[in-house]
């Protein structure tokens, strides 16, 4: 089982920005963590970040043709307004989980990319990329 991991804009400055919503926790920590857990889970993952929609619209439509099973993407500054990108969540022939760290509905934010996604996961910090692993490696083997 072959997992992508996306990071969207603005992931870059986890742990150094916003540190009261988002923790201390910086985006190479955060790859660290989603390796460890993809490994104690019997996945492979390949963790990808771009600030720039096109490019993350690319490696999705890459992924699919490269016989990927499943995504994570945290789409950070790709929540709302990029109707691309959902439209490529959408076209790929794998399913993908939405991770938040935080809970964007706090904030007042809905998430446009949920809707193409076959789940959501916030709330639940660095976990969040667990428990979304964890229920595509499910899926794929149920």
């Amino acid at each position: 089982m072959k997992i992508l991991v996306i990071h969207g804009a603005g992931m870059n400055m986890r742990g150094k920005s916003q540190v009261e919503i988002f923790g201390p926790m910086t985006l190479p920590e955060y790859d660290d963590r989603i390796r460890g857990f993809a490994e104690r889970l019997g996945v492979e993952v390949e963790i990808f970040h771009s600030n720039i929609e096109g490019e993350v619209i690319n490696r999705l439509y890459a992924a699919h043709d490269e016989e990927f099973t499943g995504a994570i993407i945290n789409p950070a500054g790709f929540t709302r307004g990029y109707p691309a990108l959902v439209a490529a969540i959408g076209n790929v022939g794998f399913p993908t989980i939405e991770v938040h760290i935080s809970n964007p509905a706090r904030r007042g934010t809905t998430s446009d990319v949920a809707s193409a996604c076959l789940g959501t996961v916030s709330g639940f910090g660095i976990a969040g990329y667990a428990l979304a692993l964890r229920g595509l490696r499910d899926r794929g083997n149920g």
